[in-house]
């Protein structure tokens, strides 16, 4: 062997990674912007619907210990 690694026999190009081209725009930032504003979106739904389950939890709870409190009374 000539003292190299197992790696350096085997990889015999001696081009670094190829850097990857920035584009200015076009199908990749029109739809990343909408996928940003639909995220933005999915997230408000998501909060309402939490706040909305949260608030019926409460309810039930409520009207469940009423029931409870009152079959003993």
């Amino acid at each position: 062997m000539d003292g190299g690694s197992w790696a350096d026999q085997w990889d015999n190009s001696s081009d670094p990674l190829p850097e990857k081209k920035k584009s200015g725009g076009g199908a990749a930032a029109k739809y990343g912007k909408k996928v940003g504003e639909g995220l933005g979106k999915t997230k408000s739904a998501a909060t309402t619907g939490v706040k909305k389950v949260k608030e019926g939890t409460s309810v039930g709870f409520r009207w469940i210990k009423d029931k409870c409190q009152k079959s003993k009374s």
